[in-house]
Protein backbone atom coordinates (compact mmCIF):
# COMPACT_ATOMS: atom_id res chain seq x y z
CA UNK A 1 0.00 0.00 0.00
CA UNK A 2 1.22 3.43 -1.03
CA UNK A 3 1.72 5.51 2.33
CA UNK A 4 -0.71 9.02 1.45
CA UNK A 5 0.14 12.14 3.41
CA UNK A 6 -1.77 13.54 5.86
CA UNK A 7 -4.75 15.87 4.69
CA UNK A 8 -4.66 14.33 1.02
CA UNK A 9 -8.44 12.14 -0.01
CA UNK A 10 -8.78 9.39 -2.20
CA UNK A 11 -9.34 9.69 -5.15
CA UNK A 12 -12.54 7.37 -5.00
CA UNK A 13 -14.21 9.42 -2.36
CA UNK A 14 -15.09 12.25 -4.57
CA UNK A 15 -18.26 11.43 -6.37
CA UNK A 16 -19.49 12.83 -9.43
CA UNK A 17 -23.07 13.51 -10.17
CA UNK A 18 -25.04 12.21 -13.40
CA UNK A 19 -27.85 14.38 -15.26
CA UNK A 20 -30.30 12.61 -14.00
CA UNK A 21 -29.19 13.26 -10.48
CA UNK A 22 -28.72 16.62 -11.16
CA UNK A 23 -31.75 17.67 -12.33
CA UNK A 24 -33.15 16.19 -9.24
CA UNK A 25 -31.77 18.85 -7.47
CA UNK A 26 -33.61 21.81 -8.14
CA UNK A 27 -32.67 25.35 -6.66
CA UNK A 28 -34.58 26.87 -4.57
CA UNK A 29 -35.92 23.98 -2.92
CA UNK A 30 -39.82 23.81 -2.76
CA UNK A 31 -39.69 24.58 1.40
CA UNK A 32 -37.60 27.68 0.68
CA UNK A 33 -40.20 29.96 -0.41
CA UNK A 34 -38.64 32.72 0.52
CA UNK A 35 -35.77 32.72 -2.51
CA UNK A 36 -36.36 33.61 -5.97
CA UNK A 37 -34.52 32.67 -9.20
CA UNK A 38 -34.49 35.75 -11.41
CA UNK A 39 -32.51 36.54 -14.62
CA UNK A 40 -29.74 38.09 -13.12
CA UNK A 41 -29.17 35.78 -10.01
CA UNK A 42 -31.46 34.94 -6.93
CA UNK A 43 -32.77 37.22 -4.85
CA UNK A 44 -34.38 36.63 -1.51
CA UNK A 45 -38.07 38.26 -1.73
CA UNK A 46 -40.65 37.77 1.00
CA UNK A 47 -42.92 34.62 1.14
CA UNK A 48 -46.03 36.25 1.36
CA UNK A 49 -45.14 38.43 -2.31
CA UNK A 50 -43.98 35.56 -3.90
CA UNK A 51 -47.94 33.79 -3.80
CA UNK A 52 -49.63 36.25 -5.70
CA UNK A 53 -48.72 37.45 -9.38
CA UNK A 54 -46.53 40.59 -9.71
CA UNK A 55 -48.49 41.82 -12.68
CA UNK A 56 -51.83 42.58 -11.26
CA UNK A 57 -53.28 45.31 -9.43
CA UNK A 58 -54.02 46.04 -6.97
CA UNK A 59 -51.75 43.26 -5.29
CA UNK A 60 -54.10 41.57 -2.43
CA UNK A 61 -51.65 40.12 0.47
CA UNK A 62 -53.24 39.17 3.53
CA UNK A 63 -56.46 40.17 2.56
CA UNK A 64 -55.20 43.53 2.72
CA UNK A 65 -55.52 45.38 -0.61
CA UNK A 66 -52.36 47.32 -1.69
CA UNK A 67 -52.63 50.47 -4.63
CA UNK A 68 -49.81 51.60 -6.07
CA UNK A 69 -49.68 54.59 -4.73
CA UNK A 70 -46.67 57.04 -6.25
CA UNK A 71 -45.30 57.32 -9.73
CA UNK A 72 -41.95 58.11 -11.11
CA UNK A 73 -42.43 60.17 -14.30
CA UNK A 74 -39.64 61.38 -16.70
CA UNK A 75 -41.03 64.41 -18.20
CA UNK A 76 -38.52 65.93 -21.50
CA UNK A 77 -39.22 69.70 -21.95
CA UNK A 78 -38.40 70.97 -25.14
CA UNK A 79 -35.37 72.28 -25.64
CA UNK A 80 -34.02 70.63 -22.43
CA UNK A 81 -30.62 68.57 -22.03
CA UNK A 82 -32.04 66.23 -19.57
CA UNK A 83 -35.90 65.29 -17.86
CA UNK A 84 -37.65 66.09 -15.25
CA UNK A 85 -38.30 63.75 -12.67
CA UNK A 86 -41.79 64.03 -11.06
CA UNK A 87 -43.07 61.95 -8.20
CA UNK A 88 -46.90 62.19 -8.25
CA UNK A 89 -49.84 60.22 -7.36
CA UNK A 90 -51.10 57.71 -9.35
CA UNK A 91 -54.78 59.36 -9.63
CA UNK A 92 -53.52 62.81 -10.77
CA UNK A 93 -54.46 64.18 -14.31
CA UNK A 94 -52.01 65.01 -17.31
CA UNK A 95 -52.71 68.67 -16.30
CA UNK A 96 -51.40 68.28 -12.65
CA UNK A 97 -47.71 66.63 -14.30
CA UNK A 98 -47.82 69.41 -16.57
CA UNK A 99 -47.69 72.20 -13.57
CA UNK A 100 -45.77 70.17 -11.87
CA UNK A 101 -43.10 69.52 -14.43
CA UNK A 102 -42.98 73.06 -15.18
CA UNK A 103 -42.98 74.19 -11.14
CA UNK A 104 -39.82 71.90 -10.94
CA UNK A 105 -37.73 73.00 -14.12
CA UNK A 106 -38.17 77.05 -12.76
CA UNK A 107 -37.74 75.87 -9.05
CA UNK A 108 -34.42 74.19 -10.72
CA UNK A 109 -33.36 77.59 -12.91
CA UNK A 110 -32.98 75.09 -15.66
CA UNK A 111 -31.58 76.18 -19.08
CA UNK A 112 -33.15 77.75 -21.22
CA UNK A 113 -35.39 79.74 -19.38
CA UNK A 114 -39.04 78.95 -20.30
CA UNK A 115 -41.08 81.77 -21.97
CA UNK A 116 -44.27 80.59 -20.13
CA UNK A 117 -44.61 79.08 -17.04
CA UNK A 118 -48.38 79.08 -17.45
CA UNK A 119 -49.38 75.28 -17.83
CA UNK A 120 -51.61 76.05 -20.04
CA UNK A 121 -49.56 77.14 -22.69
CA UNK A 122 -48.08 73.94 -22.85
CA UNK A 123 -49.00 69.89 -24.50
CA UNK A 124 -47.88 66.65 -23.28
CA UNK A 125 -47.24 64.05 -25.64
CA UNK A 126 -45.72 60.35 -25.52
CA UNK A 127 -42.64 61.63 -27.32
CA UNK A 128 -40.84 63.90 -28.89
CA UNK A 129 -41.98 62.30 -32.60
CA UNK A 130 -45.88 61.91 -31.48
CA UNK A 131 -48.11 64.37 -32.74
CA UNK A 132 -51.29 63.87 -30.91
CA UNK A 133 -51.11 65.55 -27.35
CA UNK A 134 -52.64 63.76 -24.02
CA UNK A 135 -55.83 64.86 -23.40
CA UNK A 136 -55.61 67.38 -20.42
CA UNK A 137 -58.02 65.17 -17.78
CA UNK A 138 -56.33 61.48 -18.72
CA UNK A 139 -55.42 59.93 -15.36
CA UNK A 140 -51.84 59.30 -15.46
CA UNK A 141 -52.00 55.19 -14.07
CA UNK A 142 -54.20 55.17 -17.71
CA UNK A 143 -51.54 56.33 -19.75
CA UNK A 144 -49.15 53.32 -20.15
CA UNK A 145 -45.83 55.17 -19.88
CA UNK A 146 -43.47 57.05 -17.47
CA UNK A 147 -41.61 58.82 -20.18
CA UNK A 148 -43.14 62.12 -21.60
CA UNK A 149 -42.37 65.73 -23.79
CA UNK A 150 -43.79 68.62 -23.28
CA UNK A 151 -43.74 71.14 -25.58
CA UNK A 152 -45.36 75.37 -26.00
CA UNK A 153 -48.57 74.62 -27.90
CA UNK A 154 -48.01 76.44 -31.43
CA UNK A 155 -49.61 80.07 -31.37
CA UNK A 156 -50.10 81.62 -34.53
CA UNK A 157 -48.00 85.05 -34.61
CA UNK A 158 -48.97 88.22 -36.90
CA UNK A 159 -46.40 86.59 -39.79
CA UNK A 160 -48.80 83.51 -39.62
CA UNK A 161 -51.67 85.37 -40.39
CA UNK A 162 -49.99 87.57 -42.83
CA UNK A 163 -48.44 84.75 -44.76
CA UNK A 164 -51.70 83.09 -44.18
CA UNK A 165 -54.08 85.82 -46.16
CA UNK A 166 -51.07 86.10 -48.47
CA UNK A 167 -51.85 81.78 -49.42
CA UNK A 168 -55.44 82.29 -49.50
CA UNK A 169 -55.53 85.59 -51.98
CA UNK A 170 -52.94 83.37 -54.27
CA UNK A 171 -55.65 80.60 -53.75
CA UNK A 172 -58.12 82.67 -54.55
CA UNK A 173 -56.44 84.48 -58.08
CA UNK A 174 -55.35 80.79 -59.15
CA UNK A 175 -58.79 79.66 -58.83
CA UNK A 176 -60.72 82.39 -60.78
CA UNK A 177 -57.82 82.23 -63.58
CA UNK A 178 -58.35 78.30 -64.18
CA UNK A 179 -62.07 79.44 -64.54
CA UNK A 180 -61.46 82.08 -67.01
CA UNK A 181 -59.43 79.44 -68.68
CA UNK A 182 -62.77 76.51 -68.70
CA UNK A 183 -64.66 79.52 -70.08
CA UNK A 184 -62.67 80.71 -73.12
CA UNK A 185 -62.31 76.89 -74.03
Amino acid sequence: MIPRAPGSRRLSSIRVLSTSERTQQTFPPEHHSDIVKRRGGLVAVPARLTTSSSSSFPVVNDGISQRLTKLLLNVNIESSLGPVHVIMPSDNTVNDLIKAAIEIYVKEKRRPLLEETDPKFFQLHYSQFCLESLRAGEKLINLGSRNFFLCLKKRPSSSDTFLSGKAKLASETLFSLTKLGELLL
